[in-house]
């Protein structure tokens, strides 16, 4: 089901703290077998003192209260995460949609091999997966897809 009544917009430092909750929460159902390299302070401290400041971080929100966010770091998609209440609403698609209208000459992204819905999504929106690794340049240890995105390419 799709909503029209949210909002996208830049990140400010008071969203920090929500924004973090939107990963923590989304993480948590999403890859609840995955090993996190950092705790739930340290998620909430990087939010709030490199990644909403340093980065452009994008934020979904509805009725004010932050759903979804997105970080874009050069030309990867570095960090998109909902709610796992808001998902399935369009939110991701918005997000994505965003991230290709603003580096428009292509993306990339890496995702865990295990997060079936994430590739599923990547793919309906046009990535293409690209190379896939053991996890051992990740914090996590965790096996990897990188998948990108170029305007014009088409799935095979």
């Amino acid at each position: 089901m799709e909503i029209n009544d949210f909002v996208v917009r830049r990140a400010v430092a008071s969203d920090a703290a929500a924004v973090a909750e939107v990963w923590l929460r989304s993480f948590a159902v999403a890859l609840p077998g995955v090993r996190r390299a950092h705790t739930d302070d340290q998620v909430r401290s990087r939010f709030r003192e490199v990644v909403v400041p340093d980065q452009e971080t994008w934020v979904a929100t509805i009725d004010g209260s932050v759903v979804g966010m997105m970080v874009l770091d050069g030309e990867d998609l570095d960090q998109l995460y909902l709610d796992p209440a808001w998902q399935d609403r369009g939110i991701g698609g918005r997000l994505v949609h965003l991230a290709k209208q603003r580096r428009p000459a292509g993306l990339a992204l890496w995702t865990f091999q295990v997060n079936e819905s994430a590739r599923r999504f990547y793919e309906r929106h046009g990535f293409i997966a690209a190379e896939s690794t053991d996890g051992h340049r990740n914090e996590e240890r965790e096996p990897d897809v990188r998948y990108v995105w170029r305007p014009g390419e088409q799935r095979p």
